[in-house]
């Protein structure tokens, strides 16, 4: 499956970069677009459920974008339409307390699932291929705002953790309390392979060849399949990006 987004990524590649360079060069209303960007955010359940009772650290990490995409304004008007594709890394390591918190852990050579009550640290690092599709509106030679949906697919995932300094009763909130100083959990191989949202920012052109950007890129659906039953509440991949752009 990876290795057939990684040859659809290449073929929009080259086919932007070609397209592009031919319709520039005859005046036309192509250009093509090298972009990279920080995405700085978080992958949080909305609302805020009642077991999570505070979030006691946050480290966005390392989160990176490339995207190559190809722009097309209809005849002189305003509007347009921005298409391509891009590899981003969207992560987060939180520190929490929770109650009642439901989960499996791994405790000494088994497993065991119940209601978690104490701190917990999860690290979420997860590379997608993005394929977005947004409607452009150039305000002036220096502005455009852009709005659409994207589709991503999951290349890499990692959704890991551990709890600490609390217990868990087991099975339910009355079951049998365990004592634990610090139990891990890994949900990795249980994340879903197509997330799907919206998309929406500004772009300001510095000079002829390169732009500064803004954007938020916000997920619609959880990134756990909605009957998954180690996370009992959807958790919303929601990011904005902050980077720069060449034109071409």
């Amino acid at each position: 499956m990876k290795k057939i987004f990684i040859a659809l990524f290449a073929s929009i590649i080259a086919f932007t970069a070609t397209a592009g360079n031919e319709n520039v060069k005859e005046g036309k209303n192509w250009s093509v677009r090298l972009s990279v960007g920080y995405n700085i955010g978080g992958t949080a359940p909305m609302p805020m459920p009642v077991e999570i009772r505070s979030i006691e650290g946050f480290n966005p990490g390392l989160n990176l974008s490339f995207e190559e995409s190809v722009q097309f304004l209809f005849g002189k008007g305003h509007w347009g339409l921005r298409f391509g594709a891009r590899v981003e890394t969207k992560g987060m390591t939180t520190n929490a307390q929770t109650k009642n918190y439901y989960m499996e852990v791994v405790n000494g050579d088994g497993i065991v699932a119940g209601n978690w009550t104490g701190k917990v640290e999860t690290t979420v690092k997860n590379i997608y291929l993005t394929i977005p599709l947004l409607a452009v509106y150039q305000i002036n030679d220096r502005w455009n705002v852009s709005a659409g949906a994207y589709a991503s697919f999951l290349l890499n995932g990692n959704f890991t953790g551990y709890a600490y300094e609390g217990y868990l009763r087991e099975g339910n909130p009355t079951g049998e309390k365990i004592e634990l100083d610090k139990a891990a959990y890994d949900f990795s191989d249980d994340l879903r392979k197509f997330n799907w949202g919206l998309q929406a920012g500004a772009e300001y052109q510095i000079c002829n060849h390169l732009a500064i950007f803004a954007d938020i890129k916000w997920g619609l659906n959880g990134i756990f399949p909605s009957d998954y039953n180690c996370v009992t509440f959807a958790l919303y991949p929601i990011y904005g990006t902050l980077g720069l752009t060449c034109n071409f």
